[in-house]
């Protein structure tokens, strides 16, 4: 386990130091205010709006954050694993986070929740809202408020409370 710790802050340093090398902050800071929620709704009215299928894409949104949202407060109130920005020495933040524990990432877990939702309905969609949620993951990474692991953890989350809610719906 120290073994993965260790990579994890190193890959998080690594992140952090090529992000500030290539003054990526000011963009992390758009790309994560993307998957911050109000984004989530509008896409999916819009789909309502303009497609047959927007509903399901609604449904299927709706059921996979029932089952993401508490595992996800549940999770990161078991594990509190403080955020590096706090833990570290080295550890630095674009700005202060809402909350002290990073493991699992909310915002990772909700744009793979919308991404994983995109894809079931609109299937030739996937590279758009993959790409679009690795970035958002990414970016809590380069701003200094969650390791490579909470990434990891908060992508598994989103995608497996899809998965389940289909089972809801």
């Amino acid at each position: 386990m120290a073994s993965i710790n260790s990579f994890d802050q190193n890959l998080y340093r690594l992140v952090v130091r090529k992000g500030r090398e290539h003054g990526l902050e000011k963009l992390a800071l758009s790309v994560s205010a993307s998957g911050n929620g109000s984004l989530y709704l509008y896409l999916a009215v819009l789909f309502l709006i303009f497609d047959d299928k927007g509903e399901s894409l609604l449904y299927s949104m709706l059921a996979g954050f029932i089952v993401e949202l508490p595992l996800y407060l549940l999770l990161k109130n078991i594990i509190r694993r403080p955020r590096p920005c706090h833990a570290l020495a080295d550890g630095v933040a674009s700005f202060e986070p809402a909350d002290k524990f990073s493991l699992p990432s909310g915002h990772t877990a909700a744009a793979f929740v919308m991404a994983t939702s995109i894809y079931l309905i609109y299937p030739a969609l996937i590279y758009v809202a993959v790409t679009w949620a690795f970035a958002i993951g990414i970016s809590r990474v380069v701003l200094g408020v969650h390791y490579p692991m909470d990434i990891f953890a908060g992508a598994v989350l989103g995608v497996t409370a899809v998965i389940v809610g289909q089972q809801i719906i």
